[in-house]
């Protein structure tokens, strides 16, 4: 468990800020407890500080997770975001795209977004945005990036491709091996 190099911290923060834009400060000021980033076995958890110091005095052979997962660095050294995230992503968006309940499954199973299960938007969407996805509940179920923006969709045929998939709260039952 180590910080983040300013490098992984730049690549980390770019990431972030495709869904949350300037939001970002508030996943680090948070008046409850500062929170920081941390890198283990090239995954970038999102803990407290309280909790940090206590996982320190953990060998790192033993030490499994700490935090919230938010996801994990290839080896060409992108950032990749886990849905583990999600709860966090959805709290601070700033893009959001609700779908109608008979494209929530199709988007469940690893499909893009189509126009046509397009339920809302949030306006003035711009092209390849980080978006989160939310059911017609407003239960968030996932996150993608747009392939349009929110004025082109309106001139779409109903089998265009929206939202390009990134994850889904699917995966928690698809690759539950790989996510902790």
């Amino acid at each position: 468990m180590r910080p983040l190099t300013e490098e992984e911290t730049k690549t980390l923060f770019e990431k972030l800020a495709r869904y949350v834009g300037k939001n970002i400060t508030h996943l680090i000021d948070r008046p409850d407890e500062p929170h920081c980033f941390r890198l283990h076995e090239e995954k970038v958890y999102y803990v407290g500080e309280t909790t940090m110091k206590k996982a320190a005095g953990i060998n790192r052979d033993h030490l499994l997770s700490f935090g919230t997962c938010f996801g994990k660095f290839t080896k060409t050294r992108k950032f990749r975001l886990h849905i583990t995230a999600l709860d966090y992503l959805a709290q601070y968006s700033k893009y959001k795209v609700w779908v109608k309940p008979n494209g929530e499954m199709p988007f469940l199973y690893g499909n893009h977004v189509v126009k046509a299960h397009i339920g809302r938007i949030t306006e003035d969407t711009p092209e390849h945005q980080g978006v989160v996805i939310y059911n017609m509940a407003d239960n968030p179920i996932g996150f993608g990036t747009t392939a349009r923006s929110t004025v082109e969709i309106r001139r779409l045929d109903p089998t265009a491709i929206v939202v390009f998939h990134q994850s889904d709260v699917g995966e928690y039952l698809r690759d539950e091996n790989t996510l902790f």
